[in-house]
């Protein structure tokens, strides 16, 4: 697979090491072995490590910093009571990073030279089967803005590596209502958005209510994206995106990130059942006709894109039925060429898309 590079847009890593308490140097099957059962009854079975991204080719990763507002949560141990929780959450998860990136497993990316060097060492390397390789890209994201106490820490989470931020997760945060909520942005979201315009970041519309997205762009002329969404049209619900919501992100040149959970591929997933309990119809050719549909919708791949969400919060048992671990991810390349895509549309929607938005609004640090 010399050549080939894969960007995933969202992948919650330091959730994933902190909360479930998974060491992602190991291969997943290892993973697997370790994990006890509460966490396979909570989160399933492993589908992502390093090893398994190598494998895969999955070389640069936006890896979240991920907290949000929500005294209820029991499950996934990031809902927290104060705004102050979140941010030491989201610290943990940067350390988690930092310690990686000290440990030569990935490279915190920064710059765009970096970028670049990432880029040029993925589509050079030659993965040998166990999974040891190069490091990882890791593009610092976050998914829900409260660990980000004030618009003056911005330029702070600029500098350690943040590029891309969502005002909102589950619930309502400090700065916006989001899934499963009603609601638009709430009255610290503008001097925030003014915050994160001035260092260049760009805002992910993932998680944002219909009210707060359409809020977002009236009173927002930055850059925004989908890091994890998949389309209401094939999957109803308010988690996913309207036709208008695409049509808005792509002429702003955002790019989408196809999402790999079984409840945004699956209409008869039932979210009332243990996952464990049921078997998805969603295949890899699923997530195709997601990205088939914004590309027809909008006449191109150009703002598709791969955001897997996979151990977000789910396993093997909650992801398309023929995907073991992220390293299946080039099987979706003979798939998109079935369905019409180009060898240049493809590697658009693996990683190009991506990189090209990266680079249009990335400020290096001064």
């Amino acid at each position: 697979m010399k050549g080939s590079l894969i960007l995933d847009s969202h992948l919650d890593l330091g959730f994933s090491a902190l909360q479930i308490n998974r060491d992602l140097m190991q291969p997943a099957a290892t993973i697997r072995t370790h994990d006890p059962m509460d966490v396979l009854d909570n989160f399933g079975s492993c589908t992502v490590s390093l090893p398994e991204l190598r494998r895969g080719k999955v070389g640069i990763v936006c890896a979240t910093v991920m907290s949000r507002l929500d005294p209820t949560d029991r499950a996934t141990r990031t809902g927290m009571y104060a705004q102050s929780q979140t941010h030491g959450v989201g610290r943990g998860h940067l350390a988690y990073y930092q310690a990686l990136d000290h440990l030569g497993q990935v490279e915190m990316l920064h710059t765009v030279r970096q970028l670049d060097e990432a880029e040029r060492r993925w589509r050079e390397a030659e993965i040998p089967a166990d999974g040891s390789g190069p490091p990882i890209g890791v593009v610092l994201s976050m998914e829900s803005a409260d660990p980000i106490l004030d618009p003056d820490q911005v330029a702070e989470w600029h500098a350690a590596g943040l590029r891309m931020v969502s005002l909102s997760h589950y619930g309502t945060s400090t700065y916006s209502h989001g899934t499963a909520t009603e609601g638009g942005l709430l009255p610290p979201a503008r001097p925030l958005i003014k915050a994160l315009a001035a260092a260049g970041i760009i805002i992910d519309v993932t998680h944002l209510t219909d009210e707060a997205h359409w809020e977002l762009l009236s009173c927002y002329d930055g850059p925004i994206c989908a890091s994890h969404h998949n389309c209401r049209a094939l999957t109803p619900g308010q988690r996913q995106l309207t036709d208008d919501m695409i049509l808005s992100i792509a002429e702003r040149g955002g790019v989408i990130g196809a999402a790999f959970d079984a409840w945004m591929l699956d209409p008869a997933w039932r979210r009332d059942l243990r996952p464990g309990d049921q078997q998805t119809a969603a295949t890899l050719q699923t997530v195709v006709e997601h990205i088939d549909h914004i590309a027809q919708l909008t006449g191109t791949s150009q703002h598709c894109g791969i955001g897997t969400d996979l151990d977000g919060g789910f396993g093997t048992e909650q992801a398309p039925r023929d995907l073991n671990t992220i390293a299946d991810l080039p099987n979706l390349i003979p798939l998109l060429h079935e369905k019409g895509f180009s060898s240049q549309d493809v590697d658009g929607i693996l990683a190009g898309n991506w990189l090209r938005l990266l680079r249009e609004h990335w400020r290096d640090p001064a």
